[in-house]
């Protein structure tokens, strides 16, 4: 069977398993800590860094954004991408800007800090780096909003690739509790919606010994 090396709170190893899930295709999950270093997971990406897929015959592929083109690619049923180029090209906007941009200004302020940094043995967190991380995500969401009040899902009329990496972030930002979705309706509205998917569930069961999850994290009406 395939595995996916991954850890349980990395939006990026969130993304590739709604991905593979949502193409039906069955994947085992190997636990991957990526502070440790391991020489043997060091072998399959020398980044070390999560997510890596190996394929049952060996083949490996590393990183989120490749292994989501490989599964396009090698996988076509249940496009993420859709078949329409600018659509293709809307999907691929959105998901450089959860990737990226939210990445960089909210998930990276408030799970590396919070949970990461101490995960990993770094030091305390940075509370300034805490506080920007909650001002901005209110950017993000009303932007999210703002989407979802025009279209039906994030690209357009089908679920995509943008949805995945939008609600990897969320998720991740969510089992720490530090999403103000009372204050966000729309967002809260299209999360709950991706909540729902047969896809997204096995990452509603996710807990961290010692870092349990709010209680609404898993309840898909919130």
């Amino acid at each position: 069977m395939r595995t996916l090396y991954h850890h349980p709170l990395s939006p990026f190893a969130r993304k590739v398993r709604v991905a593979l899930a949502e193409k039906r295709l069955e994947f085992g999950l190997e636990l991957e800590k990526p502070w440790e270093r391991r020489d043997e997971f060091l072998v399959l990406n020398h980044a070390g860094e999560v997510p890596v897929l190996v394929e049952d015959d060996g083949a490996t592929v590393a990183g989120h954004g490749p292994i989501c083109e490989y599964l396009e690619d090698a996988y076509p049923g249940g496009s993420l991408l859709g078949t329409d180029v600018l659509h293709r090209a809307e999907v691929r906007r959105l998901v450089s800007w959860f990737d990226e941009k939210f990445s960089r200004e909210v998930t990276d302020l408030l799970v590396g800090e919070k949970l990461f940094k101490r995960l990993s043995g770094q030091g305390t967190p940075h509370a300034a780096a805490i506080r920007a991380g909650h001002a901005n995500i209110h950017y993000h969401l009303d932007y999210v909003g703002w989407l979802t009040e025009r279209r039906t899902w994030l690209a357009g009329d089908d679920f995509s690739l943008a949805d995945v990496a939008c609600a990897a972030q969320l998720s991740a930002i969510d089992y720490l509790g530090d999403v103000p979705w009372d204050e966000h309706t729309d967002a809260k509205d299209y999360y709950a919606r991706v909540k729902s998917r047969p896809s997204f569930r096995p990452l509603l069961a996710d807990h961290l010994p010692g870092a349990p999850p709010p209680k609404h994290y898993a309840d898909l009406d919130f």
